[in-house]
């Protein structure tokens, strides 16, 4: 197996010194150049998880191995993006798109060279000389992508990066990345609290269970051979992940709620946007 996850565990020190446990007991196998998709309630974990596998926070327990060796800090085989493009503004696009290449002391031909392929595949070999303020934030999140693939990384950690995005300009992406993905053959892992966008995008989709995150279930998507489901596939897919979640968002709510709480049982049905952020 590529990438392996054995009894991770994690805790946090909240602000009244209280020890949290986010992550409990969580067991993964990824195979190589799979997407999958994380989803479940707001502060499950799922953003954890992520940055332990890029070797960003250190875990309590557990370990994480990728081909057998273990992860214990970050690496150029990892590469995340997150939900905010975090572009320098002083460089333009192709600049930016370069900085990590010349870090790391890939002559400066060779690394615009390799950095305009990449911007050739997310659609932006015309915005090369422009600063990021003068591009929109679907273009900004693309530059993004362009500077971790550029650094061909085997897996890309993906935090929630169009949840900022209007609708059509999501669509736009999905069907980009997608793209790129058959193209490359990276491991994706790739945070949502979108389910459409989880069950459009993942072969296969991992539930998280509300704090302590666990994994509740993993479902695999039925995918047509063009890369298009038909619509009441995509609906089945959503409504068993929201069926699977409801008694989670449920607790979400209580929490937040408390004696104000009222739960009808059909409510999360009735919109079908897919975005869980609607109903927590």
């Amino acid at each position: 197996m590529y990438l392996t996850i054995d009894r991770l565990s994690k805790s946090f020190v909240n602000e009244k010194n209280d020890r949290v446990k986010v992550l409990d007991n969580i067991s993964l196998n990824i195979e190589k150049g799979n997407f999958i998709s994380i989803v479940g309630p707001s502060g499950c974990g799922k953003s954890t998880l992520l940055y332990l596998i890029a070797g960003l926070e250190k875990a309590d327990d557990g370990e994480i191995h990728i081909e057998g060796n273990s992860v214990n800090q970050p690496g150029p085989d990892r590469v995340v993006v997150f939900q905010e493009a975090g572009l320098f503004p002083w460089l333009t696009v192709l600049e930016n798109v370069t900085y990590g290449l010349l870090l790391k002391k890939i002559p400066k031909k060779q690394a615009e060279a390799k950095a305009l392929e990449i911007l050739k595949m997310v659609h932006l070999s015309r915005y090369t000389d422009s600063y990021p303020h003068q591009l929109s934030g679907g273009m900004k999140q693309r530059v993004a992508i362009a500077r971790a693939l550029v650094m061909e990384p085997d897996i890309l950690l993906m935090d929630e990066p169009f949840s900022a995005l209007d609708e059509q300009t999501r669509m736009v992406l999905h069907k980009e990345l997608l793209d790129i993905w058959r193209k490359t053959k990276v491991t994706i892992l790739f945070i949502t609290h979108n389910i459409r966008e989880a069950v459009l995008l993942s072969e296969k989709v991992i539930v998280f269970a509300t704090r302590p995150g666990k994994i509740k279930e993993m479902i695999t998507i039925q995918s047509a051979k063009d890369g298009v489901m038909p619509d009441s596939v995509t609906l089945h897919s959503e409504q068993r992940i929201l069926s699977i979640l409801e008694e989670e968002i449920e607790k979400v709510l209580k929490e937040e709620m408390g004696d104000d709480y009222s739960f009808k049982a059909d409510q999360l049905h009735r919109d079908y946007s897919g975005d869980l952020g609607n109903h927590i």
